[in-house]
């Protein structure tokens, strides 16, 4: 079992920036691929960013390439997500997701909600103009 809890939300002029941060309890947690999801309000939960177990790869939704980073750090059960340059599109509840590589049928990093095992409750960004 893991446990998430994001934070970092809140409210930021467009162009600025904010670091979430999803803090995990468990003992399999460094056994996990992580991703980032968000949703927007009226719309279906999307990919965001997602990181390999080792932080090995990485991988991220076109809208957030070259504005979004995720980075994890094993010792400190954490994964972050450094929004940098953002925009009034970026506001939504976003969610930290953990997929378990551990099974027989993993095949590697997905982008695909329906393959992460844990989430959080997730946390607001809302980016004012």
């Amino acid at each position: 079992q893991v446990q998430l809890v994001e934070s970092g939300g809140g409210l930021v002029q467009a162009g600025g920036s904010l670091r979430l941060s999803c803090a995990a309890s468990g003992r399999t947690f460094s056994r996990c691929d992580m991703g980032w999801f968000r949703r927007a309000a009226g719309k279906e939960r999307e990919f965001v960013e997602a990181i390999t177990w080792n932080g090995g790869t990485t991988d991220y939704a076109n809208s957030v390439k070259g504005r979004f980073t995720i980075s994890r750090d094993n010792a400190e059960n954490t994964v972050y997500l450094q929004m940098n340059s953002l925009k009034n599109e970026d506001t939504a509840v976003y969610y930290c997701a953990a997929r378990y590589t551990g099974t027989y049928y993993y095949t590697g990093p997905s982008t695909d909600e329906y393959e992460y095992d844990y989430w959080g409750q997730g946390t607001q960004v809302a980016v004012s103009s």
